[in-house]
């Protein structure tokens, strides 16, 4: 009978091991990858890897991170699963299985999230997940720029990631419905890959990931320490060099921007939890863009 490969449960600390996980997930994911993000300093206590190994590669995986979720105004510990998947060439061997397992094994009764793409929506129901939808958010508002803009950071930057983080992990949580809060780390690893909106320093204690399309703005994210409707407001036209008519949000703003509503299914999302009750995220939430792993 062949040797079942190893299961080795990676944390920060195991840095002659990261190359070869980041090697898993460039092969199992075209649009992921973790090894700038790693360059940066990025994986830290709180992120585990139940990675399998064979032939000293990495052939299936599951992954936690460590979560503070808000869901209908509790703040509980939660574990978000990612990375979840197998080599091509090593699937049908329930290895991907094995190491889900392995993953919930870890987070005991804790309850948890992920975000599923649309080709294994039928893969996770099988440990206990159930969907949830999620909702896309607008409002009209008309705004022009600001004479003098506010200045762009760039997380590249040793410093600035190290102010940004001091911020991340102070800053309260955008809402009460279904929210995040001390997620930094997983919003630089979108930085890292380029994915991440443009990130404005409003001041010390208000950083904000947005970008402009087509008389647009989408707000992305909000990093501020004690986030407010009048402040969020003072702060958009300094975001902007063209006139805007539309706001659109990457959470729910409803208690940042009352006057935001849904503005349809977010179809792309792909939510499944297990220990919570979807119904407690209420009929229209969005679960931060820049806190999903």
């Amino acid at each position: 009978m062949p040797q079942q490969p190893i299961l080795r449960v990676l944390d920060h600390t195991d840095t002659e091991l990261h190359p070869a996980y980041c090697e898993y997930v460039a092969r199992v994911f075209s649009q992921a990858d973790f090894r700038r993000w790693c360059e940066w300093g990025q994986w830290a206590p709180g992120y585990l890897a139940y990675s399998l190994f064979e032939d000293g590669r990495v052939v299936a995986n599951a992954s936690t991170m460590r979560q503070r979720l808000i869901v209908d105004g509790e703040e509980i510990l939660a574990f978000q699963f990612g990375a979840v998947g197998s080599l091509p060439q090593h699937r049908g061997r329930g290895l991907a299985r094995r190491a889900m397992q392995a993953a919930l094994a870890g987070g005991g009764d804790a309850p948890a999230l992920l975000f599923a793409n649309d080709r294994v929506l039928d893969f996770y129901p099988r440990f206990g997940f159930a969907p949830a939808p999620q909702s896309l958010f607008e409002a009209a508002h008309a705004l022009a720029p600001a004479p003098q803009r506010a200045p762009q950071r760039d997380l590249a930057d040793a410093d600035v990631r190290e102010r940004f983080l001091a911020v991340a992990a102070r800053a309260a949580p955008l809402g009460r419905r279904f929210a995040s809060r001390d997620y930094g780390r997983t919003a630089t690893w979108y930085a890292a890959n380029g994915y991440a909106a443009p990130l404005f320093e409003i001041d010390a204690d208000t950083w904000v990931f947005a970008h402009e399309q087509d008389g647009a703005l989408t707000i992305e994210d909000v990093f501020a320490v004690a986030p407010s409707h009048a402040a969020l407001a003072a702060a958009l036209p300094r975001l902007i060099v063209g006139p805007v008519e539309t706001l659109r949000f990457g959470f729910d703003p409803c208690a940042l921007w009352p006057q935001a509503g849904p503005a349809g299914p977010d179809d792309e999302a792909g939510l499944f939890l297990r220990g919570i009750d979807p119904a407690r995220l209420g009929p229209h939430s969005r679960f931060p863009l820049l806190a999903r792993t």
